[in-house]
């Protein structure tokens, strides 16, 4: 049974003219715009004060979860759960964090894993006047981000015998022109296009292997005019064709010793790079040649980005952490241009020449985006942190229409970094 909230007076007409006008400032899905983390916003702080940007509104009172927050206009989505069975998709309004409605996905995934973290963890994707949205469970949703209403749901269970890993699924769904893809894991349909107006199955991939569902996010390439979708599974990174899901092609060196694959993988140029912490980082060449895809490994390390809060690139650069703290790295080479302790492990994104961290002691910094060297704008801690428990602040940041937004746990930030 579905569950909806809402609260104060919304205009339908107008509010769904808004969400159908995504500007190149909002962070429609997962790690913006392109899922590559980089935005295209000017005009930001290039410093901040030392008690940090002004903060706007904070809430606390949404419920766990490690969902990162999708932003469109006047509106931020976000997950989360409250207990073991209810599992939610919320609409907040960006002006003061006002609960706008709230809608039920279905119970919490995998609750008894262990080592034990559960809690909603995947960032809804906005697409026109509704959104899609994937509870830890497997309950995929179209949801009208007007009203909160669900148009049709899918189970990634139920409905294609998927097999997430231990810690449920996290993965964020991609829309892909009339698609929604996404991951139920396992040998039926390891991967699924489903049709974005009535969920029905355009195609399943088997990929060889049966792999289990791992907790990165889809990505769309296209090499030698060969469009595919690129995910990594829970025995390495995997490339489907993107018109009929058929299997291309294999990369498991960074999924090796590895219980839990999470940064989604960067592509540029037909260049892959992913990384776990225990697989280390690794970057692989696509060539297509009649429809056939070639893996070419290019370099593999440990000691290069690998956390969990993923990397970005920039330029002919990649910026990410690992246990020793922020890197620049050579994207084409490996060749490491620097490394400094800074907040430590931490997720990123990138706007206006900086990069923006979200360390998981809690700690926010902004470095400058340069391969000359380390060079620290800002750095503070939100107020009233949460108790994590035996977690960390794992949440990426999200940068939308002049607001940094930060997700940790049951509390949401905004502040004003225009």
């Amino acid at each position: 049974m579905k569950r909806t909230i809402r609260v104060g007076v919304v205009v339908a007409g107008l509010t769904l003219l808004g969400a159908s006008c995504v500007t190149a400032a909002d962070w429609p899905q997962w790690r913006g715009p392109q899922r590559n983390a980089l935005s295209q916003e000017k005009g930001l702080l290039k410093a901040w004060p030392a008690e940090g940007p002004k903060l706007a509104w904070q809430v606390s009172t949404l419920g766990t979860g490690y969902s990162t927050p999708a932003v469109v206009g006047e509106r931020l989505y976000v997950l989360s759960n409250r207990g073991k069975e209810d599992e939610f998709v919320h609409a907040l309004s960006t002006k003061d964090g006002r609960l706008l409605w709230t809608t039920r996905l279905g119970k919490l995934g995998n609750p008894d894993q262990n080592p034990s973290y559960p809690a909603a963890r995947t960032t809804p994707t906005v697409d026109g006047a509704v959104l899609y949205a994937l509870g830890s469970d497997g309950d995929l949703a179209c949801v009208e981000t007007a009203t909160g209403k669900i148009r049709w749901k899918k189970s990634l269970r139920g409905d294609f015998g998927g097999q997430p890993g231990v810690w449920a699924y996290s993965e964020s769904p991609l829309v892909d022109g009339d698609a929604v893809i996404c991951t139920p894991g396992g040998a039926e349909a390891t991967m699924v296009a489903l049709n974005k107006n009535t969920g029905a199955v355009i195609w399943k991939s088997a990929v060889p292997g049966g792999d289990q569902a791992a907790y990165a996010s889809p990505i769309v390439v296209e090499v030698g005019g060969l469009k595919q979708y690129v995910q990594f599974l829970q025995k390495g990174v995997v490339g489907v064709d993107a018109k009929t899901g058929k299997f291309l092609w294999r990369y498991d060196k960074t999924a090796q010793n590895s219980p839990a694959n999470i940064p989604t993988p960067i592509a540029h140029d037909g260049l892959i790079y992913s990384s776990t912490n225990r697989g280390g980082g690794g970057l692989l060449r696509l060539k297509v040649n009649q429809g056939s895809v070639e893996v070419e490994p290019v370099y593999a390390a440990t000691k290069l980005p690998t956390s969990i809060g993923g990397s970005v690139r920039v330029g002919d650069y990649l910026y990410g952490t690992n246990s020793g703290g922020l890197m620049c790295v050579n994207f084409a080479t490996g060749e490491v241009k620097w490394q400094e302790r800074g907040v430590g492990a931490a997720s990123i994104a990138y706007a206006d020449g900086n990069l923006y961290l979200h360390g998981e002691n809690g700690q926010v910094a902004l470095v400058e985006a340069s391969p000359e060297g380390y060079h620290e704008k800002g750095r503070f801690t939100p107020p009233n942190q949460p108790d994590r428990g035996m977690a960390q602040s794992w949440t990426y940041p999200v940068i939308a229409n002049g607001r940094l937004y930060l997700r940790d746990n049951a509390s949401v930030w905004a502040y004003d970094i225009k």
